[in-house]
């Protein structure tokens, strides 16, 4: 996939966000950490589901920043799960953004993060159990 695509995936993302002006850098850009926590909250949110209970990020891999967000951008996250362990779960994880006012899409981040399905005392369990 290249950085400038016009399409998100197919299906509703998992979250949709506006970014707002106290979430920038001093350049006026969203902070990176900002845009890292919502594709956080979105593949998070699939995977709780998915594991049908508590999970955790374990790791975030080949993080990419393609585009910066500005004020104003409508973000969309989608979460695509990729593989499934027996404790774990794999996404492919990308964010696009659109203005506030137009109708282009364009990429803005990508990351493969992995989560593991955690048990009520924060240790790790069966995704299907």
């Amino acid at each position: 996939m290249s950085a400038g695509e016009v399409q998100p995936p197919a299906g509703a993302p998992a979250i949709r966000v506006v970014a707002m002006p106290a979430d920038t850098n001093p350049n006026g850009d969203m902070f990176g950490g900002w845009l890292v926590s919502m594709m956080d909250l979105a593949a998070g949110t699939i995977a709780s589901q998915r594991c049908k209970g508590r999970s955790a990020t374990i790791a975030i891999d080949s993080m990419i920043f393609h585009r910066p967000v500005t004020v104003g951008d409508v973000v969309s996250i989608y979460a695509e799960l990729l593989e499934v362990g027996r404790t774990s779960m794999k996404f492919d994880v990308t964010a696009w953004r659109q203005s506030r006012n137009g109708f282009e899409n364009e990429r803005v981040t990508h990351a493969t993060m992995t989560f593991v399905a955690i048990d009520d005392e924060g240790r790790p369990r069966p995704v299907d159990g």
